[in-house]
Parts: structure tokens; sequence; C-alpha cells
């Protein structure tokens, strides 16, 4: 007989579990898991992916200087520019908590609460050192290696953050190093809830930010798509808006990739998206 201590456990255990957005259980996840980062502390964290290399070994600290950060970002060297490169390594440090799901030697299921860094350090010469949670090490190596590579001057340029959090969805499902010229098809479905932890993140309490369908399709999907068409127009997104009745429950996009001479045989209209109700073309 199960007590009642026990049954409110494992209650609590399954509601914890139940979170999906907040879990990493493969590599790929991690391209999900920071949507409460703004676009400078995304590019930051990139900076220090960019470090990684399939060779390194565990536990390695990886040191650079703030000034080549800055150069990236395209930021002028100044007193504000350093405060702002400091404030984003400090926020990377606090926001980028992870859920691990994990199962103990006697089979029995596990969160392992971490973070992604357990070490980052600005020392004033403006140099800089970070190392990788070692529970998050293998995950990250992963990562690099199989399910997406950006050069950095392809992240350099993009403005918004929701546009980021999109390259790294959509190159997650395509697993391999990010070629403009060669670029995969890919179609990322997910509930609402899952969408907006991808793109919003969590609170500070750790509760998922919630926005209307609406204003989220308009603010964070159309701002994101909009600026991938700019920057790759030989490529039609297709959104198609999954309802229960009349309300909005999640989305599944397509991205189909176009050769030059097969652009002239479709269309490309930003506006049908925006007005559209049921299936949304860009």
């Amino acid at each position: 007989m199960i007590s009642a201590s026990n049954k409110k456990a494992k209650n609590a255990f399954e509601e914890l579990l139940s979170r999906e957005n907040y879990l990493v259980t493969q590599a790929n996840d991690l391209a999900k898991a920071f949507g409460n980062l703004s676009s400078l502390e995304h590019k930051v964290l990139d900076y220090c992916f960019s470090h990684v290399k399939v060779q390194d070994t565990k536990n390695i600290m990886y040191t650079d200087n703030l000034l080549n950060l800055m150069h990236h970002l395209g930021l002028t060297r100044s007193g504000d520019s350093y405060k702002r490169i400091a404030d984003a390594l400090r926020s990377l440090n606090l926001k980028t908590a992870l859920y691990l799901r994990t199962i103990e030697p006697d089979g029995k299921r596990a969160i392992l609460m971490t973070h992604l860094f357990d070490h980052v350090k600005v020392i004033e010469d403006s140099k800089f050192e970070f190392r990788f949670s070692q529970d998050v090490e293998p995950y990250i190596f992963q990562l690099k290696e199989s399910f997406y590579s950006f050069k950095l001057s392809e992240l350099a340029i993009v403005k918004s953050k929701y546009t980021l959090t999109l390259m790294k969805l959509w190159n997650a499902q395509g697993r391999g190093v990010w070629n403009p010229r060669n670029l995969p098809n890919a179609t990322i479905e997910g509930s609402l809830e899952e969408w907006e932890s991808w793109f919003l993140g969590s609170n500070d309490k750790g509760n998922l930010k919630q926005w209307p369908a609406g204003r989220f399709k308009q603010n964070v999907l159309m701002v994101a798509l909009k600026e991938l068409d700019r920057l790759y127009p030989n490529v039609m997104y297709d959104l198609l808006l999954i309802k229960e009745k009349r309300r909005v429950v999640g989305y599944r996009l397509t991205i189909t990739p176009f050769k030059k001479h097969e652009l002239g045989q479709i269309d490309v209209v930003l506006d049908r998206m925006e007005n559209s109700n049921e299936s949304d073309f860009v």
C-alpha cells in the first residue's frame, strides 16, 4: 500500500516531469531551452558555444578577451560596451538554469536541476573565462557536432532574438552545419505552450510566459519569419494554425528552400500569412 506522503511526492514529481518545456532529454533540446534570453545574450551565448571543438575534453576552461567579443558584436570599444558585455555574461549565468531528465542506477526516474555554466569570470584586464557544467557538457558536445553549427558571421547579422531562436530550431531539424547555399527542409510542430517556451521562456519564478495566440503570432512568429525572408529569400514558410474549434492550440511550421529558378513558380507574399486564419504562407 502506498502511503499518503509517498503518493503526494509521486504526484509532485509527475507534475514537474510533465513540464516538458523545462526538460532537456537530448542534445537538440538546448536549441529550445533559452527563450528568456535577450538578443544580445543569445549572441554572447553563441559566441561561447563557438569555442567548443569536437575534440574537446570534459571540464575544459575556455578563455577569451572582451575586445574580441565586442568586435564580433560590432560594438565600439568603450566603457558602456564593456558594461553591456559584462552584464550579458552575468545574465547568462543567472538565466540558463536547466532541468535534465535522468535515470538512477536502480531504474528510478529523476530530474537533475543544474545550470549551463558552473564558472564565469570577468577579469579587469578585459579577459574572461568560462566553463560549462559537467552535467551539461555531453549535450553541448553532441549539439555542436551533430545538430546545429553556425558561423558567427551568420548570427551576428540577425537582429531579433526570435529569429535566432527559429534559426536554431530550423537547423536542429537539419542536423548539420548551417549552409546558406544548401538550407535544410524542416517541419517544426508543437503546442502553443511549447512554442511560447521556446521563444519566450519563463519568468523569474520559473513560470512559463504566456501570450494570447494572436499576439504571439504577430509579435514573435511574424517578426522572425519576416527577418528570415529578408536574409534567405529563396525559402517558403508554411505556417499552419492547429485549432480546437476556434481556439489556436499550436502551430506547424514547414520550411521549404527553393532553387532560384523555382521561385518564379510560387507566390511569396507576407501579407497572406499575416491575415490568414487557417494556413499561412510566406
